[in-house]
């Protein structure tokens, strides 16, 4: 059984496009604020964790739910987590371009297409730390042969993940959720 704190999962939302106006938030706050320059729009970014739970009835009838993650929690090799970043527009202004860089805590590996973002975002990933993006990574692969092929990226490969909102209306809230499942 492994106790981890959830400020130690590294799950920590970035802003790339958007500068600070305070400090990136660690989980005992919750959220942040983020200022647009141009269009002087407050963005407050909330993140929270949740545990799948999979349980089984008297006849054998499986049944999942998700359970909220807070202060110390025990995560076990195989749970899977799920996170759902919040952005809200908290001015009386549209915000446009807003790109969130999430990265893949260490430990964990990418669900494959659990990824999903509202207001027609886009979503990206990294698989070499955040330096690149690609809506489907590739990894080159030589077979036995010597050949080199190329191949969808594995899950455990990727490291972050980029949604992309090109606009947030103002008092709205944007939400995006992924899942990564711990090693």
């Amino acid at each position: 059984m492994r106790r981890v704190s959830l400020a130690g999962l590294g799950a920590i939302a970035l802003i790339a496009t958007v500068p600070f106006l305070s400090q990136i938030p660690g989980w005992h706050s919750g959220s942040a604020v983020a200022q647009n320059i141009k269009t002087q729009g407050q963005i407050q970014l909330r993140l929270e964790a949740e545990k799948q739970v999979v349980a089984q009835d008297q006849q054998g009838k499986q049944s999942q739910k998700w359970e909220p993650l807070k202060g110390q929690a025990v995560v076990r090799p195989g749970d899977v987590l799920r996170y759902t970043l919040s952005s809200e527009n908290k001015s009386d202004r549209l915000v446009k371009n807003l790109t969130l860089n999430q990265p893949i805590p260490k430990g964990m590996a990418y669900v494959l297409k659990s990824a999903n973002v509202a207001n027609n975002g886009k979503i990206t990933y990294s698989i070499d730390g955040g330096r690149s993006f690609g809506e489907n990574p590739t990894v080159k692969v030589i077979l036995p042969d010597g050949k080199v092929e190329t191949k969808p990226a594995p899950a455990i490969a990727y490291t972050h993940i980029r949604l992309q909102v090109p606009s947030v209306p103002a008092k709205t809230t944007v939400k995006a959720t992924y899942q990564t499942q711990v090693r």
